[in-house]
């Protein structure tokens, strides 16, 4: 496997030594000179590859977005359903976040703020959403569909997924098992409502239900 560059090194450094300052310190007490001091780094050599700690955060969004890609990608080469693929990408999201849950808030009270860089459905979460679409995009090769409906469906499905995130981030139960059996018992009914978009008698239903998505720009709200 080809070794990273001394750039990409420095930072995911930046970001590691961030995330675990905001675990022990809080994201609003955390500084850039705390981290940069933290990873080793010049002041101004974090703020070359940061601006500011909301695009560090960025990059965290980045590196989880990648890591989840990376997870799935052995879902796609699986032969499942599409309920089954649903249900492997979700669970693979909710381990590859595990280790981030404790401080998941800390970012959500930011996250919620429609006009904070670090809503989901902001231009400066870009990267990070293209990504996550782009797995619900692959996810839905092969899968039978309504013509009508494909191009939509990735960026509904997305939004499904941040449905889960928000669960995910109030979620008190031990190990978040309340977010798994929201995943693994949602996941079917996503299927059942797929699979009627192929009904001639329902088809109509979902295609207006797509077309609120398409009217209201559910996916552009930042």
């Amino acid at each position: 496997m080809e070794k990273p560059a001394k750039s990409e090194q420095t930072r995911a450094l930046i970001v590691d030594t961030a995330l675990r300052l905001f675990r022990e310190h809080g994201y609003d007490r955390t500084t850039m000179r705390a981290i940069a001091k933290e990873a080793g780094v010049s002041v101004g050599n974090a703020y070359y590859y940061f601006p500011s700690k909301e695009h560090l955060v960025q990059g965290f969004y980045d590196q989880m977005a990648e890591a989840h890609r990376r997870a799935s990608a052995a879902v796609f080469d699986a032969d499942a359903d599409f309920t089954s693929r649903l249900t492997a990408v979700l669970l693979a999201w909710l381990e590859v976040s595990a280790p981030y849950h404790e401080f998941a808030v800390q970012f959500f009270k930011n996250a919620i703020d429609p006009n904070s860089p670090l809503s989901p459905f902001s231009t400066e979460s870009g990267n990070a959403r293209e990504t996550a679409i782009d797995v619900h995009r692959r996810l839905l090769e092969g899968v039978k569909v309504d013509p009508q409906l494909r191009e939509d469906l990735p960026e509904l499905l997305w939004l499904f997924q941040m449905g889960v995130v928000l669960y995910w981030v109030h979620d008190k139960s031990e190990g978040q098992r309340g977010t798994r059996t929201l995943i693994t018992r949602s996941a079917p009914l996503i299927g059942k409502l797929l699979a009627m978009s192929r009904v001639p008698g329902l088809r109509s239903v979902t295609r207006e239900a797509v077309q609120l998505f398409r009217d209201i720009g559910l996916s552009r709200l930042g």
